[in-house]
């Protein structure tokens, strides 16, 4: 029987891709990690440490899966997916990016990483509930790594769109994305506590994805939370002291015929307890996740 050469024995027992995503979908499933920061499955989340490790394009071809993997690249991955069962982090902060409507956005634990269904209504921009010609000037309040705002400039041409948020570590971030993204001339990044901090700006649409948990979901958050900005998640005892801010200020801050919309997550029923006399239009999405309203200036105005 002819015997293998060197080279060939240690070609053949190197991994392939595929072997190294399903290796590290098992050690996941074992630890029964946490999923949803961007994935919501454990070969996801292994296939994205992969990836990040290999450098692999996202539009790489089927064929990425049969490349052989050295030894160092492999031993990589494996550190990576020891860290995210060790250590509980999300698979996002460890590659240092995530998706949001399409763009890469950088995130580390300065900031929530984006997961909001809102990224939906941005694709359609925001059709048929408003119509994007008449969007001239945009707040995202409570930007984060900055990807509401930046995602409504590319998708809004015509508008330009301030990025408030209380946390200067946020705002650094943001600005990476910004500059990425090159729409540092129509994306504005400014340090305001809600409105406090942006003059007397009004705006035809305000969208927003504030803190909205409350205390007591706070404590029993999976331990992959605790790597995230609290001033991101917490909002006092039932969640909502922040969207009642904004609830109660942005109808000043709405130019004639103009939208709020805002994510409040799964305390959609205690917002609607709390302001009964609202009229919330709930939105439903393709892609799971809810919890997002919108109301116009004229429906707020009304309800005051």
């Amino acid at each position: 029987m002819q015997k293998l050469s060197h080279k060939a024995a240690q070609t053949h027992k190197r991994p392939t891709v595929v072997e190294l995503i399903e290796r590290g979908a098992r050690r996941l499933r074992r630890a029964r990690v946490f999923y949803g920061h961007g994935t919501d499955n454990a070969r996801d989340d292994a296939a994205a440490l992969v990836w990040h490790v290999l450098e692999l394009p996202v539009d790489a071809p089927a064929s990425v899966y049969r490349r052989r993997v050295g030894v160092r690249a492999a031993a990589s991955i494996e550190a990576l997916i020891t860290r995210r069962i060790e250590e509980r982090m999300p698979t996002a902060y460890l590659t240092g990016v995530t998706w949001f409507a399409g763009l890469a956005m950088h995130v580390d634990e300065r900031v929530l990483i984006p997961r909001s269904p809102i990224a939906e209504l941005i694709e359609r921009r925001f059709e048929p509930w408003v119509d994007p010609a008449r969007l001239r000037r945009v707040l995202d309040l409570g930007t984060g790594s900055g990807c509401i705002a930046i995602a409504c400039a590319l998708a809004l041409p015509h508008a330009q769109v301030d990025a408030a948020d209380i946390s200067p570590d946020a705002l650094a971030v943001a600005a990476l994305n910004v500059r990425a993204h090159r729409v540092a001339k129509r994306v504005r990044l400014v340090q305001a506590d809600h409105f406090a901090g942006l003059g007397r700006a009004t705006y035809d649409m305000i969208v927003s994805n504030p803190p909205y948990v409350g205390e007591r979901e706070m404590r029993t958050l999976p331990a992959e939370y605790r790597h995230e900005p609290r001033l991101a998640l917490a909002s006092g005892r039932s969640g909502l002291d922040s969207v009642g801010r904004i609830l109660s200020e942005s109808q000043r801050r709405l130019r004639r015929h103009g939208v709020l919309i805002v994510e409040v997550g799964n305390t959609q029923r205690a917002l609607e307890r709390r302001f009964p006399r609202l009229p919330f239009t709930w939105f439903e999405f393709e892609r799971g996740g809810g919890g997002v309203f919108m109301l116009t200036r004229e429906q707020l105005l009304a309800a005051d």
